[in-house]
């Protein structure tokens, strides 16, 4: 099935550089490209602490997010956001400032 939101999944999808990366449209298998160049681009632009809304569900996404994030180089560090920013559902991820 595909995403309404998405008419043809092969096209590539215009993303907000703002520092919230919301998950939810997209397939589990795109996210190991997608995290890497988004984080990249938060970068270039000066954001330094990004939210990444995974979704509470069964947690295999937030575990994919964090195995990528405990892979990267420039992160400082990663956790759960609060109950104010998501919970369980986001993670906040601090980039290391060169």
């Amino acid at each position: 099935m595909k995403d309404p939101e998405r008419p043809n999944d092969n096209m590539p999808v215009e993303l907000p550089i703002d520092g919230v990366l919301d998950l939810h449209t997209f397939n589990p298998r795109e996210i190991r490209d997608l995290l890497p160049d988004y984080i990249a681009a938060c970068r270039q632009k000066g954001i330094f602490e990004i939210r990444i809304i995974h979704g509470k569900g069964t947690g295999m996404l937030r575990k994919t997010v964090h195995s990528i994030l405990g892979k990267l180089p420039g992160i400082s560090s990663f956790r759960l956001a609060g109950e104010d920013g998501g919970g369980w559902g986001a993670t906040i991820v601090v980039l290391e400032r060169s």
